[in-house]
């Protein structure tokens, strides 16, 4: 695996190399080795169709640690700092994640993270570094003027959850920050 940081404390990106042959491929996609300080505790998948956009969630309480890859298709991930004393607070990382640019992606606690699908079916496997908690369920709203995220589509397909999250000023305020 190929490891690269990026100016977002401990947000990295991994590259893993392909094993071809004639009977089709192998790719690792994960070692326990790079995650020392960070314990999974579950994993899961989505399915989502071109033009679906999930995000931005975080949890207020119990933050989560992510790491994301793409099983099948293309994705627009993004991440956005809220870790109040960062130097990258409120900055947004973006990346295209792959099956076959074989890349994926750690997001540390205390981020927002959300994407959208860009082929015609995606598959995102993520690994998890705490339980969800309903209570403590929150999100940013995808289209917020101060964030200025340049989605690569139009027109996305949303939650009803998710057209309800509230702006980065609304986060501050609200969280005291």
């Amino acid at each position: 695996m190929i490891i690269k940081k990026t100016k977002f404390k401990d947000l990295i990106i991994f590259r893993s190399k392909i094993h071809q042959d004639n009977r089709g491929n192998f790719r690792e996609i994960f070692k326990k080795k790079y995650f020392n300080k960070n314990r999974f505790v579950f994993t899961c998948a989505s399915k989502s169709k071109r033009k679906v956009l999930r995000g931005l969630h975080f949890q207020s309480k119990s933050s989560q640690g992510k790491y994301l890859v793409v099983l099948k298709g293309r994705i627009f991930d993004i991440a956005l700092d809220l870790r109040k004393n960062s130097k990258t607070f409120g900055k947004v990382f973006t990346i295209i994640l792959s099956k076959s640019k074989n890349s994926s992606v750690f997001i540390p606690k205390g981020f927002a993270h959300g994407f959208c699908a860009l082929d015609k079916s995606n598959i995102v496997h993520y690994k998890i570094s705490n339980f969800t908690n309903k209570k403590y369920e929150c999100g940013i709203i995808w289209n917020d003027k101060d964030i200025k995220i340049k989605w690569p589509i139009h027109k996305p397909l949303i939650s009803n959850k998710d057209k309800k999250n509230i702006t980065f000023k609304e986060f501050i305020k609200k969280f005291n920050l």
